[in-house]
C-alpha cells in the first residue's frame, strides 16, 4: 500500500487526474440534488416577474455597484429576521440570473426593502443619503436623475430572461421599450428596490 501512495504523489499528472475526479465526484454529490429540488426550483407563490422598468433598475443596480455594499440575502438566525424580516429563501431567486444575494454588509440587506420606504425617501437617500441617514457613508448618486432611458435593449433583456424560463408573455417584450423610455434610470432603481421582498411580505 505504502508503494501505491508513494507512487501517485511522485506522479503529478496522475494526482491532478484523481484529485479532478474526486473533486467533480464531490460537486457532482452537493450540486445535483439541488437541480431537482422543489424548494430550489419552482417560485415561491406570489412571485412576479420583474417589469420593464424594474429590470432596467436591477442592471443600474447591478452597474453602479450597490451589490458590493448591499446583500439580498436574510440568513435564518434571529437577530437577522427580527431586523430584515422574513429569512431568504431559494424559490425567491429562481428567475435571478445572476442572483444578487452577495455577503458583504456595508449597508443594510435589501431582500426585503420593497415597501418599507416611500418612492420620494429612496429620491432623497439616492441623491444624497445623509439628508435621510445621517451616519451613512453610501455616495449620492445623483446623476442618475439626469440620465433617462431609451429602451432599445430593454425588450433584448426580457426575451434573454424568458429563454431562461422567466414567463414573460410576448405583450411584456413587445411593450417593454414603451415602459421605459424617457424615464430616469433614478424612477427605474426605485422601482426595482421597491420590488425586492415582496412575494414573502
Amino acid at each position: 500500500m505504502k508503494n501505491f501512495h508513494e507512487a501517485i504523489e511522485k506522479n503529478a499528472g496522475l494526482l491532478a487526474i484523481l484529485i479532478t475526479i474526486v473533486i467533480s465526484f464531490g460537486a457532482m454529490v452537493e450540486i445535483l440534488p439541488l437541480m431537482y429540488q422543489k424548494e430550489t426550483t419552482v417560485p415561491v407563490d406570489g412571485l412576479k416577474p420583474y417589469t420593464a422598468l424594474e429590470m432596467e433598475g436591477r442592471d443600474i443596480y447591478i452597474r453602479e455597484g450597490c451589490v458590493g455594499c448591499h446583500s439580498q440575502m436574510i440568513r435564518p438566525f434571529r437577530s437577522e429576521t427580527e431586523r430584515y424580516g422574513h429569512y431568504s429563501v431559494a424559490g425567491e431567486t429562481v428567475w435571478e440570473h445572476p442572483f444578487l444575494w452577495g455577503s458583504k454588509r456595508t449597508g443594510p440587506d435589501l431582500a426585503r426593502v420593497g415597501g418599507r420606504y416611500s418612492d420620494e425617501w429612496h429620491f432623497v437617500h439616492l441623491r444624497n443619503p445623509r439628508i435621510v441617514v445621517p451616519q451613512s457613508n453610501m455616495p449620492g448618486f445623483p446623476w442618475l436623475e439626469e440620465n433617462t432611458l431609451d429602451g432599445k435593449l430593454t425588450a433584448k433583456k426580457l426575451q434573454v430572461f424568458r429563454d431562461f424560463g422567466v414567463p414573460y408573455t410576448d405583450e411584456d417584450i413587445a411593450g417593454a421599450k414603451a415602459a421605459v423610455e424617457g424615464k430616469t434610470e433614478m424612477v427605474a432603481l426605485v422601482a426595482y428596490l421597491q420590488s425586492l421582498g415582496k412575494a414573502l411580505k
